[in-house]
């Protein structure tokens, strides 16, 4: 079971039918995830469930928006769940709450505790890129332009990850004990890159000399002040505020494991899963267009913060026999 908005979408354009197409195999439902009646009357109908499933998240990281689904609507799927005694709750997170610095970070780790502490077994994951929070310039690339990089382009690396090989890791959570109980990093295979590396790889693929515009971070934090002090003045401009602070924050913040003991980011550390690479994804996007990738808020070449996303279950291997059916989960 997929229970989804009525609009749903990265924009909130896409109608009931488009996104029974993009679940398809799914029974879809459609309902409001900030009404904790609707999660129960629309959603689990008084159905018995072996697992849910919520990647949930804002739109747009604005601090009313963030707290209202990253936290509450996150705590009404977890409430009915308790009530419906659905023993597993399996939560996509994000790899940025390592270090919050931001409305919605602190929304996701308030959510992360409240699971933790729910009784119920968890798996909280915590991916890193996804594959079209890099893509915002493939177009500009493809037309001959110069690739955006903020400071020198080694100031962040990550280690991206597809949507195909996230879905899979999501679904090994039902029958993966070590999964269990337990917050997990996760990234795609490979090393991980830099601004200026993924650069580089989108102009080989072009068949283009790599060209980057070098942007001073010292802009973002002019950008910054000016808008924090504004919203001092002007309520209006709170929400702009938070976003200067967001392209910040990810265009110095690498999307790696944070080490502690060394107050550094680590590759190394940085769990890799999958096989699809960021590579052959930007292949098929310079040959076909993002053919269901669409950018929403990522269409900017700083990496926003995740948008609501559609994760697509395939179909899970053979499990074990006492795992749970991933047919009787539900997907928020």
């Amino acid at each position: 079971v997929a229970f989804a908005r009525r609009r749903a979408g990265a924009r909130g354009d896409e109608d009931e039918a488009t996104t029974r197409q993009r679940l398809r195999g799914a029974d879809v439902r459609f309902g409001d995830v900030t009404s904790r009646e609707s999660i129960a009357c629309e959603a689990f109908r008084g159905e018995r469930f072996d697992a849910v499933f919520s990647c949930l998240a804002s739109r747009n990281g604005a601090p009313g928006d963030a707290w209202a689904i990253e936290r509450d609507a996150n705590l009404n799927v977890l409430r009915v769940a308790q009530d419906a005694a659905v023993p597993h709750f399996v939560l996509l997170s994000a790899i940025c709450v390592q270090r919050p610095k931001l409305e919605f970070q602190r929304a996701k780790l308030e959510f992360e505790r409240h699971l933790a502490a729910s009784g119920l077994t968890y798996s909280i994951v915590r991916p890193t890129a996804f594959f079209k929070s890099l893509a915002g310039q493939v177009d500009k690339v493809k037309e001959g332009k110069p690739f955006s990089v903020f400071g020198d382009g080694e100031l962040t690396a990550c280690k991206p990850i597809s949507d195909r090989d996230l879905s899979r890791f999501l679904a090994d959570c039902l029958h993966d004990r070590t999964k269990h109980d337990a917050i997990l990093p996760i990234g795609g295979p490979g090393p991980a890159l830099t601004p200026n590396a993924i650069g580089r790889i989108l102009f080989d693929l072009a068949g283009r000399p790599p060209r980057f515009r070098r942007v001073p971070v010292a802009v973002l934090d002019l950008v910054v002040a000016l808008l924090r002090f504004g919203a001092k003045l002007l309520p209006t401009l709170r929400d702009p505020a938070e976003t200067a602070c967001i392209l910040r924050y990810y265009a110095t913040e690498s999307m790696l494991v944070f080490d502690h003991s060394i107050d550094a980011y680590s590759a190394d550390d940085t769990p890799s899963y999958g096989q699809d690479t960021l590579r052959a994804f930007f292949a098929h996007v310079l040959e076909r267009g993002l053919d269901g990738h669409e950018l929403g808020a990522h269409a900017v070449f700083a990496k926003p913060p995740p948008a609501s996303t559609d994760i697509h279950v395939d179909p899970a291997p053979p499990t074990p026999p006492y795992a749970p059916d991933p047919r009787n989960s539900l997907l928020v």
